[in-house]
């Protein structure tokens, strides 16, 4: 039977450390599962986990895997959804995995198939620990708000939410019921927006956490800008960079191992990583799935597409070329 090592000061996630076990496949999928809603991470060490048994644990868990367009993500076994992390080697600010999508998976798993000497380390956040940790004026001051996603559309996006290519004012109105976007006409181009709270409720705790595309966008991809306050106006920056700087105080650097898996909640726990200094060294797989015991989020449509198998909507023209 595996050893448990329970989160403690400096230690987020549960440590499941084998014992005994042929492979992580051993290991009894409701335990996981009880261990996975009560603490939301856990880092599986000693397994000597390889591609094909990472794969095969993943999906035990998963009804079915996401739609994840990031760039430079290498194939590892593209039919099921095993690929590298994305490409580079700078340092990832904390974020929830696609939390810059409607479809934000429920879940991620990584594996270390070569592990970095130095350098390299995924780091990851407890969203609710954030909520607790950051200022008193920046918790209430996202308290009760809501963040507005507004990105463009082309043609084929449009066809494929809306059923026709060049929607009229009145078709830009008529979604389906599993439409994740609200679409309005600006200065002749049209863009689709959806919402989600500023501190929002993870699946299997009722605690307000943290868990956005804030600090990804303003401070890797520099957009003070995305996503902005059910106002129309930005976070304010002095907001950003205190949440910046307390999740540098909470934050913990996995240290990786080879055969190491780690399974997060994606809709509590936040992860990113520091500089890679040799890429040559760090080899990581990544799947990100929807669970087969989810609980239903209010903030989805009901039977949402992105839930049911084959869910691939049109990539932006810069990618599908």
């Amino acid at each position: 039977m595996a050893t448990i090592h329970l989160p403690r000061l400096g230690q987020p996630h549960v440590l499941v450390e084998a014992a005994g076990e042929r492979s992580i496949l051993d290991l009894d999928r409701e335990a996981i599962i009880a261990l996975y809603k009560d603490r939301g991470a856990l880092l599986f060490r000693g397994f000597g986990a390889d591609a094909a048994q990472f794969r095969d644990f993943a999906w035990g868990f998963c009804a079915t895997s996401v739609f994840n367009e990031s760039p430079g993500r290498q194939p590892i076994e593209p039919a099921r959804n095993i690929h590298t992390v994305d490409g580079g080697v700078g340092a990832f600010s904390l974020h929830p995995e696609l939390s810059r999508e409607p479809w934000k998976p429920d879940i991620a798993f990584f594996a270390c198939l070569s592990a970095p000497s130095r350098g390299g380390e995924t780091v990851i956040c407890d969203g609710v620990e954030m909520v607790r940790a950051m200022p008193a004026a920046v918790r209430e001051g996202l308290a009760g708000r809501r963040l507005l996603y507004i990105k463009p559309t082309w043609p084929e996006l449009l066809d494929y939410w809306l059923g026709t290519p060049e929607p009229s004012d009145a078709e830009l109105t008529k979604t389906s019921a599993d439409c994740p976007y609200s679409f309005h006409r600006v200065h002749g181009d049209i863009v689709r927006v959806f919402s989600r709270p500023a501190l929002h409720r993870p699946m299997f705790t009722d605690a307000p956490a943290f868990g956005n595309f804030l600090l990804f966008a303003r401070f890797n991809n520099g957009r003070p800008d995305f996503p902005v306050l059910d106002d129309g106006h930005p976070v304010p920056e002095a907001w950003l960079q205190a949440i910046r700087g307390t999740g540098e105080g909470i934050k913990v650097a996995v240290q990786w191992r080879p055969g190491d898996v780690l399974m997060l909640d994606n809709t509590r726990f936040m992860h990113g990583r520091n500089a890679i200094l040799d890429p040559g060294e760090r080899l990581i797989a990544t799947f990100f799935g929807y669970v087969d015991f989810a609980r239903p989020d209010p903030e989805e449509p009901a039977h949402a597409r992105w839930r049911r198998p084959g869910f691939r909507p049109p990539l932006p023209p810069q990618l599908a070329r």
